[in-house]
């Protein structure tokens, strides 16, 4: 277990240490800034997916639902009243075979009726497994309360639960979700803001003020002069044609530009749980000395048995007596180890590389580097932002 605990570690340690290695080949390697498509930048405001929700029913489980939850019973007895059946006592119905769900799905923008979308489907109660079943029709509404679409369908289960009748189960990943594909067909279309706003407004994906105007100069200069306005770090505002059809083709071109963005903000990332660590472009520091080193403390403790010579005596009343006791004597042994402690010294402006060298000289490993990297950004050296995930 140690020696696996330890090659683990010292994985870990070395693809953290490749992985800053080969960035900083990687930036020392690359040419021009890459330019990026408009369509990849940018999302059109108003212009989103909507979540839809709905409860519904999975029959034909192999003994697998709910049993005898009341909501689920309750359920059945309502669904079966609507074909006129009448069921006055729902502990007469079993629901073993059953089970209430929630069903979830995405409705696209511009979505319209008749179209297809898929459908998620996860138990609520004691159901142990959907595989098999069976959706019955279900409506599916938005927060409005308001039906968008309805699904229906068989469902597909990536995983797997078995049981024995000693007790024993076997889980194989989440076997109480499933997904129907194309398992809704579109009720009701959406409005848009695209068809009927006078002006479209371009949301950036990273807020940039650079980027935001660069973009209004691409627009401008492909469109003229006064066809987009930078509203501020995210949002460019586009005057947009009134005809449907020229508009349509405008946010095409529009699409197609080409856009250069700038560098992004100087950043540290680090993943304290995985030990990954991403340096990006432009981190430096300022002079600063680093010493990095570690004191293991180990304390072994050793119990000693004092056995003294057994010898027989005669009590008053003619008892006999042990003469020796028996002792167990602790014996602590602490040892102190202090590992050689390396300090190294940060020039003035140092780069991305620089950094890296210097870490991997002192062999530091995943945690060591974060506590030197906190240590830097709180000494006001690590001029960069320090985010741990």
């Amino acid at each position: 277990m140690k020696n696996t605990l330890r090659s683990i570690l010292a994985v870990t340690v070395l693809v953290s240490t490749l992985s800053l290695q080969m960035t900083e080949k990687a930036f020392a390697q690359a040419g021009p800034p890459a330019r990026d498509r408009v369509k990849d930048m940018v999302s059109i405001g108003g212009v989103r997916t909507n979540q839809l929700v709905g409860y519904g029913i999975v029959v034909g489980l192999n003994g697998t639902g709910d049993g005898s939850v009341a909501a689920t019973r309750q359920t059945m007895q309502s669904l079966l009243q609507r074909f006129g059946m009448s069921i006055p006592d729902i502990n007469g119905i079993d629901a073993k075979n059953a089970a209430a769900v929630m069903v979830t799905a995405e409705l696209p923008a511009f979505a319209k009726p008749g179209q297809k979308i898929d459908v998620t489907v996860s138990s609520m109660n004691k159901a142990s497994s959907l595989r098999g079943g069976s959706l019955l029709i279900t409506q599916l509404v938005g927060a409005d309360n308001e039906t968008y679409a309805v699904a229906q369908g068989n469902l597909a289960v990536g995983g797997l639960g078995i049981t024995g009748k000693d007790g024993s189960s076997l889980t194989v990943n989440i076997p109480t979700v499933g997904r129907i594909p194309d398992g809704a067909t579109v009720e009701r279309m959406v409005a848009s803001p695209f068809e009927t706003s006078q002006s479209l407004m371009l949301n950036l994906n990273s807020p940039d003020f650079t980027n935001a105007m660069r973009l209004t100069a691409a627009i401008n200069g492909n469109f003229g002069a006064g066809t987009a306005i930078a509203l501020d770090a995210t949002t460019v505002k586009v005057v947009a044609p009134r005809d449907i059809d020229r508009r349509v083709s405008f946010m095409a071109a529009i699409e197609d530009l080409m856009v250069t963005p700038s560098a992004p903000p100087a950043r540290v990332i680090v993943n304290s749980r995985t030990g990954t660590i991403v340096i990006s472009e432009g981190v430096r520091v300022t002079p600063a000395a680093v010493s990095h080193g570690s004191l293991t403390v180990r304390i072994k403790e050793n119990l000693n048995v004092s056995q003294p010579a057994a010898g027989v005596g005669v009590g008053g009343r003619g008892n006999t007596n042990a003469a020796g006791q028996t002792v167990v004597t602790p014996d602590s042994q602490i040892v102190a180890d202090q590992a050689p402690v390396r300090t190294f010294l940060f020039a003035p402006d140092v780069q991305l590389a620089s950094i890296v060298d210097a870490v991997n000289a002192v062999g530091a490993s995943p945690s060591d580097l974060v506590a030197i990297l906190e240590a830097l950004k709180q000494a006001g050296a690590l001029h960069a932002d320090l985010i741990v995930i």
